[in-house]
């Protein structure tokens, strides 16, 4: 794994002269974008994000929420696993569903880990075309999904850039997606970002740019960090608000995190999507050594959960889809 975002692993539309005109002129899929594909692209470069406005049909969102309505009303049935960040879950965050009660599984500080890979609606979701062929323009390569993240509430993270935490076998080729499920209300703990956070220096935990057991620095120092640099260069904050069916896409180097949620029980419904290419991402994070079962959407790729087989697309709903 590269130890930075070394020059000459950077996607091509963050090289120093990408030639965004001719990449769109060759790019086929362009004509089928229901926008300027070259002025999304170089919005992309300078701000490290864009916004995609009621880029995702409403039928998609609902049919994939439905998948998470049943898995939490019956989630004694289910292996699907979760995060858990509240203290009394410390020595173990992350559970199975049908290990906890719904008051838990209801409440803030959840993460629903890789329900895509249970729903068909999930994986459609993740891949659809207004995303992949972004996406793909992107990474001038193939998408692959890498994994998923399904939220009740405001995550309230600290700032953070993703790439320190998920981790692709070449850091810079990484983006995500932030699709609502609802209208976000800016009392819910909205995302905040900064514009054209994706370009200050890397943060070092003391043993480089990736976050893990050997590191001397913490997520809090990280953050100081991040919120420093991005006043010091005087970047904008800014608070999303934006509507179901509109869909947030985001470098990998892009500072964010979320704000507190300033109405108790107010949710904010979202459905988080990691994305590599096919040169960064070649086999499923809990079996690197393995071929994954891969499975094709809009001409990016999934792979298949080695650890559940049997569950890869039990909940059918997205057939209609």
């Amino acid at each position: 794994i590269p130890k930075e975002f070394e020059a000459d692993t950077l996607p091509w539309v963050d090289q120093p002269y990408a030639d965004i005109d001719a990449f769109v002129k060759q790019y086929a899929k362009a004509k089928e974008l229901p926008y300027d594909l070259a002025e999304k692209l170089r919005f992309w470069q300078e701000n490290g994000f864009v916004i995609l406005e009621q880029a995702i049909p409403q039928q998609f969102i609902d049919v994939y929420w439905g998948d998470v309505s049943e898995l939490i009303e019956n989630h004694k049935k289910y292996e699907t696993e979760i995060r858990i960040d509240l203290p009394e879950f410390s020595k173990k965050p992350i559970q199975k569903v049908k290990d906890v009660t719904k008051e838990v599984l209801t409440g803030p500080y959840i993460k629903i880990n890789d329900f895509h890979n249970q729903s068909l609606a999930g994986k459609k979701l993740m891949l659809h075309p207004s995303i992949v062929y972004f996406l793909e323009a992107v990474f001038g390569s193939k998408v692959v999904a890498m994994q998923s993240l399904t939220f009740l509430y405001g995550s309230q993270q600290a700032t953070h850039q993703d790439f320190a935490y998920v981790v692709s076998e070449i850091p810079s080729h990484l983006a995500a997606a932030w699709i609502p499920i609802e209208d976000v209300q800016p009392d819910s703990g909205p995302l905040t970002y900064y514009v054209g956070s994706h370009k200050i220096k890397k943060f070092n935990f003391g043993n480089g740019i990736f976050f893990n057991e050997k590191s001397t620095r913490n997520p809090d120092d990280f953050a100081k960090y991040l919120e420093a640099e991005c006043q010091r260069m005087g970047l904008e904050k800014r608070t999303l608000l934006i509507k179901k069916g509109d869909v947030l896409l985001w470098h990998a180097a892009l500072a964010h995190g979320g704000e507190p949620i300033r109405t108790p029980g107010r949710t904010r419904k979202s459905y988080v999507c990691h994305y590599s290419s096919d040169l960064a991402f070649k086999h499923h994070r809990n079996r690197p050594a393995e071929e994954p079962i891969r499975y094709e959407y809009n001409g990016a790729e999934v792979f298949g959960n080695p650890s559940l087989v049997a569950l890869e697309d039990s909940f059918k709903a997205g057939e209609v889809l």
